[in-house]
């Protein structure tokens, strides 16, 4: 590597990440022709065929090209098992490579990160931010906007047996619900996705192709940031890599991070933005105590039930078929329908693990498919799966570097189950899909447990069965979470505490996790983060 530095020039603005809220940020901040913007990428342009073809997650995750390809320590609950850990490395980041739903959680969630002492982020003060984007399918009302870059469509397809689990859901006690986003998501449907007419949209798409055309915003792909540089105690800018030349650019605002749960504390803590000892362990010189910085990592844990079915198709028949697979290509290509539009998830429900939760505390993502884990191939009998996953886990995790050198990946761990309670809700979990399992609705398809199985009953037996076939449902967030108290990384405008001209802007910056898929939420943050960005500079010029 050379050993100069190439200086490229100062910017009112420079973001790391053009991610889900990344390309959000560049384009309403570039939206001020007077602003200078520069967004670094990691990863390269969304050119894959496979990012835009929704069932192209398929392709795109585990994929270097699409994936920095992280996996978790193992994991104590999972009984030793270590995880995958999908992040998208490509313009859109995660919104390339993601599941398409749009699921902005419950009131509750922001009404609780405001009662925490976060000004501004109660679900009264968050929804003109959800809808300020969106370009709803059945136009806006008072929860929904319209004419947004964030187009929101319903599914292109159904299932004869997504149709009965819905059924057997309501004879369960689980409403039937056609829209999961008007704060309180209770009930089963058809997931709303994140789509133009059968192709997927990314934040790359919607939001920043846009934007490129705008003179006053570079973006440059490749391009690794390698640490922070501070001038006392402010932000002056950021170093990268782009392949092997070393370059820096001068934030004449603002850095702004938004490199995700993953990315940001990483990149934080080998800056010298972290613990003391953690930092000191690895030889890195402090340049600010913040112990809360990759602390605090929250996810949502999906234990896969998986039942075999008869009197009917699934798509494990269509897929394992030539034939199948033939009229599946035939029918995207000539109507963009059928499953290659499919979201991972169609169906969704969301209900409580017991009477006592004031509100939903779990989630339903069910597929009229079935396989051994991700990436396998697809069960040759008939069946589908009702993943569930317990909305608001007590287990905290960390993200923390294991040495200097930022290519070098951090221990990721969830520490999944590790909370006694989420073992409980665990075992609820899956005996309540027992029971739609075994509603009449579903009974002409005879279903059949094949995983877990129905022998095991106890609490003990289930919260292990949820550990041997439990995956994360790639929810990262909280580990630079917004708050006061002494492990809150950022304060409620997002800037990171006691380091100016610097904040983070992605899904790092939650207290707690929202009840719900994350991506919807990752949106509205930049969003406001751009409002509160420009209402903060008119204050001080």
């Amino acid at each position: 590597m050379s050993e100069t530095v190439e200086d490229i020039g100062t910017y009112d603005y420079v973001i790391v990440g053009a991610g889900t809220a990344g390309c959000v940020l560049a384009n309403r901040l570039s939206a001020d022709p007077a602003m200078r913007v520069l967004l670094l990428e990691a990863g390269g342009k969304d050119d894959y065929f496979w990012i835009h073809v929704p069932i192209g997650y398929l392709y795109t995750q585990n994929n270097p090209r699409t994936d920095w390809c992280f996996k978790t320590e193992p994991e104590e609950g999972l009984n030793g098992r270590a995880l995958n850990y999908p992040r998208g490395r490509v313009l859109g980041g995660c919104s390339s490579i993601n599941g398409m739903i749009y699921m902005r959680g419950q009131a509750r969630d922001y009404d609780q990160w405001r009662q925490l002492g976060n000004r501004g982020w109660g679900w009264d003060d968050v929804l003109p931010f959800f809808k300020r984007s969106q370009n709803y399918v059945h136009g806006a009302d008072e929860m929904h906007g319209s004419g947004g870059e964030w187009h929101v469509e319903e599914m292109r397809l159904s299932w004869e047996i997504l149709d009965a689990f819905r059924e057997a859901a309501a004879e369960t006690g689980i409403p039937k619900t056609g829209d999961f986003n008007r704060g309180n998501n209770e009930g089963c449907g058809y997931f709303q996705v994140n789509q133009r007419r059968g192709r997927r949209l990314s934040t790359a798409v919607a939001f920043l192709r846009p934007a490129m055309e705008r003179p006053n915003l570079r973006v440059l792909t490749h391009a690794q940031a390698k640490g922070l540089r501070f001038e006392g105690k402010r932000a002056a800018g950021i170093a990268f890599w782009q392949g092997e030349r070393e370059c820096f650019a001068r934030a004449g605002h603002e850095v702004i991070l938004a490199a995700g749960a993953i990315g940001s504390p990483h990149l934080l803590q080998v800056s010298g933005v972290g613990a003391p000892e953690l930092l000191s362990r690895h030889g890195i010189a402090l340049a600010h105590p913040l112990p809360g910085v990759g602390e605090n990592l929250q996810d949502h844990l999906q234990i896969r039930l998986v039942f075999k079915v008869s009197n009917t198709v699934t798509l494990n028949q269509r897929a394992n078929s030539l034939v199948g697979k033939a009229m599946m290509g035939l029918e995207y290509f000539l109507f963009r329908r059928g499953p290659l539009t499919m979201a991972p998830s169609q169906l969704g429900a969301f209900a409580r693990s017991d009477a006592a939760r004031e509100t939903p505390n779990l989630e339903y993502h069910v597929q009229p498919l079935s396989l051994d884990k991700f990436g396998d191939p697809l069960h040759r009998f008939p069946a589908f799966t009702a993943s569930v996953c317990n909305l608001r886990p007590q287990s905290r995790g960390f993200v923390r570097i294991k040495d200097a050198n930022p290519r070098s990946y951090p221990a990721i761990k969830p520490n999944y189950l590790s909370a006694g309670d989420d073992r409980k809700v665990a075992a609820d979990a899956i005996r309540l899909t027992r029971r739609i399992a075994a509603a009449r609705a579903l009974a002409r398809f005879q279903p059949e447990e094949y995983r877990p199985g129905a022998a095991l009953k106890s609490d003990e037996e289930l919260a292990r069965a949820a550990g041997d076939i439990g995956t994360t449902i790639f929810h990262p967030v909280g580990t630079c979470k917004m708050g006061s108290d002494p492990m809150a990384v950022v304060d409620d405008r997002l800037r990171v505490h006691g380091i100016a001209g610097l904040r983070v802007v992605d899904a790092s910056i939650m207290p707690t996790i929202t009840s719900g898929n994350t991506n919807a939420p990752a949106i509205m943050i930049a969003e406001k983060a751009a409002a509160m960005i420009a209402e903060d500079r008119r204050a001080a010029s």
